[in-house]
């Protein structure tokens, strides 16, 4: 689904020589599964889910996605391709909070200009993740638990071929986090869905399909099938 060959992300410092976040990162996403990449903090992993996820463009090296080189897309290109292909689950959440569960993940489909009946996905998504009676609950008056799990439906509701998550579970307790990674898992199994998660807990690697293991901006471990 996706491919990396030799991403290099180098960001300027002041007075000095630019930080190498990345250095010749090549990865293979396969279809169909759940890809971890791993590494402590400053490893390089959101860097690389950012490049891979079309949120930047790398220093250098390329990035295929479904066999097509998009590593020149300009920002318009790469924002039309986020919208309507890809899906993004982020630490902070960031729902809206003026806005209902129902929505929170209605505003996802317009965004994406979703042409198919946009109640009956929303309800669809909702009930996946075991929201269907929230859907007129504020985001306040949810656990963070189900605030994630909202931010997961708003992901998928588009129908995304690949969903990224940058460290989901982060700030979840032990027995939130599993049900988050058993509901990726789910997508996977039982939708079909691409997944790609970055994340430092060494609990969740056996979740992965495959793993990727990255430390001071490189590869260290390659493909790993768990």
């Amino acid at each position: 689904m996706i491919e990396t060959k030799k991403v290099c992300r180098a960001f300027p410092v002041a007075g000095g020589e630019p930080f190498q976040a990345l250095k010749d990162v090549s990865v293979s996403i396969p279809r169909e599964k759940l890809t971890i990449l791993r590494g402590k903090s400053g490893s390089g992993k959101t860097t690389l889910i950012n490049i891979i996820g079309a949120l930047d463009a790398p220093t250098s090296g390329e990035v295929f996605f479904d066999g097509k080189n998009i590593t020149g897309l300009s920002g318009k290109e790469r924002e039309k391709l986020r919208r309507q292909k890809l899906g993004f689950v982020f630490q902070s959440i960031s729902l809206i909070p003026m806005m209902t569960v129902y929505e929170n993940v209605e505003f996802a489909l317009r965004l994406s200009n979703y042409k198919d009946n946009r109640k009956k996905r929303v309800e669809e998504c909702l009930h996946l993740v075991g929201l269907g009676r929230r859907m007129e609950h504020m985001p306040q008056e949810l656990s963070g638990g189900e605030q994630q799990r909202v931010a997961i439906a708003r992901a998928i509701a588009h129908k995304p071929q690949v969903v990224f998550a940058d460290e989901p579970t982060a700030e979840l307790d032990t027995a939130t986090s599993l049900t988050v990674i058993k509901l990726f898992k789910d997508l996977v199994e039982q939708q079909g869905a691409t997944v790609v998660m970055t994340t430092h807990d060494m609990a969740l690697m056996a979740a992965g399909d495959v793993v990727y293991t990255l430390e001071d901006g490189s590869v260290n471990v390659g493909e790993e099938s768990v």
